[in-house]
């Protein structure tokens, strides 16, 4: 098995690409005692340094200390994420996965939600993974206008999340979505 790292625009986290499928969705965890139910996480976890770990659908993003260098732990990630895989063991051990429930909207806000929910599916999600993160849609104010996302994975604490989501993610939905004043960043 050859397992490719790319960096990402966080300097504190990689993106390790094993050349098979993960996981089908998301699963992010920041620390082992959230982890409670991956044994596969648990495991990097065990790593000194390690502090968030994410699962996608092609891609392990880990995120370190900043302490830490990577060339004194990437070696270890890397063989650990080699033998997880070899040895199955398991991204996640519950018969259900980890579902969040979404906030319900009616009416007009309902459809405004879809909307965004759709840009954000379709044009922002695969450009964020590309970078070994994920966003997240919390929340919309309908009185205010105000699109509540949370930044997952690398994009988590990564300097150039602020700029990626008012510059590149507001605008966009902005202009697609009109009901849109704002987005903020959920941490």
């Amino acid at each position: 098995m050859f397992i490719q790292t790319e960096a990402t625009p966080n300097p504190n986290t990689l993106k390790f690409i094993p050349g098979r499928h993960v996981y089908d969705g998301i699963l992010e965890f920041h620390g082992a005692i959230s982890a409670d139910m991956s044994p596969f996480a648990q495991t990097l976890f065990k790593i000194d340094g390690v502090r968030s770990v994410m699962f996608g659908e092609d891609f392990i993003s880990v995120s370190k200390n900043a302490d830490i260098e990577w060339a004194h732990i990437k070696p270890e990630i890397l063989g650990t994420i080699m033998d997880g895989f070899v040895s199955n063991i398991p991204l996640w051990v519950s018969d259900e996965k980890p579902v969040k429930s979404p906030k319900k909207y009616d009416g007009e806000a309902a459809q405004i939600v879809e909307e965004i929910e759709q840009l954000l599916e379709t044009r922002v999600r695969p450009a964020v993974a590309q970078d070994g993160g994920d966003i997240e849609f919390e929340e919309f104010d309908v009185q205010t206008g105000v699109v509540y996302l949370r930044m997952r994975g690398a994009c988590s604490g990564c300097p150039s999340s602020t700029i990626t989501l008012k510059n590149g993610v507001e605008n966009m939905i902005k202009h697609y979505v009109p009901e849109v004043t704002r987005v903020e960043q959920i941490i």
